[in-house]
């Protein structure tokens, strides 16, 4: 006989804190910020209707047109090189037969460790006077970079903090994905004649496109939100902490948001700027995602 929903409150009650949690700190924050968007609020006073001229302003904002360029450009040179190292690094650590987990846990290290703690030690390495970069580069004759004071140094050594950081955390994801490879295949492309970069581009590659897939979109999606690292390491590099080093050149997305809401206090504007933060990040995840099923077509 069927129970009476009453009967079933014990289990109701138990999975309860999630949901509750989940509507306290989850929709009801995205639903209000959707209908903040709409309004002027300084975080004090009352809320002016403005209807969508906050959604047009954004369109015409050029410092948020500049940040998602920065954003973008970071991203490029963040993840290509990431995800390349991680698959090298994973590739190595399935082939390790010692000290498998001593290297697991090495490499994971840095995605666990504090972001503000990184981007300090990342500060000093790219300081222009004092930093190990610029030292090495003096002790073989070459002419020292304004990391943190030239456009394209600022997004290096963000680029450069961002791949340090997620190397790790995307080796230790492909080498789940590598350890359900069955060595079969390879022993039959050994017995085929394949060598190493054979067996790598006609086995391993096409065996690890859906894993591939994943830490391509949440490369994606992490990338683009990347916001503590320009704070921290560009907080002295400029007047203003959030305005991400000098002309603006490591001011991400997050961080023009964080700016002019908590900042310029215009949360209403922030809250468009949110949504329009949002409809990036999908785009571009949508984007790789596309082509990656393509290429498997």
């Amino acid at each position: 006989m069927r129970r009476a929903p009453a009967d079933h409150w014990p289990k109701y009650l138990a999975i309860s804190p999630f949901y509750l949690l989940f509507l306290a700190f989850g929709l009801i924050p995205v639903v209000f910020s959707l209908y903040l968007a709409f309004h002027r609020w300084d975080g004090i006073g009352g809320m002016e209707y403005a209807g969508l001229s906050q959604f047009r302003y954004l369109l015409t904002d050029s410092q948020f047109w500049n940040s998602i360029s920065v954003t973008v450009q970071i991203w490029a040179m963040a993840t290509v090189p990431t995800l390349f190292l991680a698959m090298v690094t994973a590739v190595l650590m399935n082939s390790a037969v010692r000290f498998k987990g001593f290297y697991r846990v090495a490499y994971f290290v840095p995605s666990v460790t504090s972001i503000v703690a990184i981007a300090i030690v990342f500060g000093s390495i790219f300081s222009t006077e004092f930093g190990l970069t610029n030292a090495a580069l003096r002790a073989v004759g070459l002419d020292t970079v304004p990391w943190l004071n030239s456009p394209w140094g600022i997004k290096t050594a963000i680029a450069a903090l961002m791949t340090w950081q997620w190397v790790g955390y995307n080796a230790i994801i492909y080498l789940a994905g590598l350890q359900t490879i069955p060595s079969e295949l390879y022993e039959a492309a050994r017995v085929d004649g394949a060598g190493p970069v054979q067996s790598f581009f006609r086995i391993t590659v096409p065996m690890m496109r859906p894993v591939i897939l994943f830490t391509l979109v949440v490369s994606t999606v992490t990338g683009l939100q990347s916001f503590s690292e320009s704070q921290v390491l560009l907080a002295s590099t400029s007047n203003t902490s959030n305005a991400g080093g000098p002309d603006n050149a490591g001011q991400t997305m997050v961080l023009y948001f964080y700016q002019q809401t908590f900042d310029n206090n215009d949360f209403g504007y922030g809250a468009a700027m949110a949504w329009g933060i949002f409809l990036v990040v999908a785009l571009f995840a949508i984007i790789n995602w596309r082509l990656v099923q393509r290429r498997e077509r």
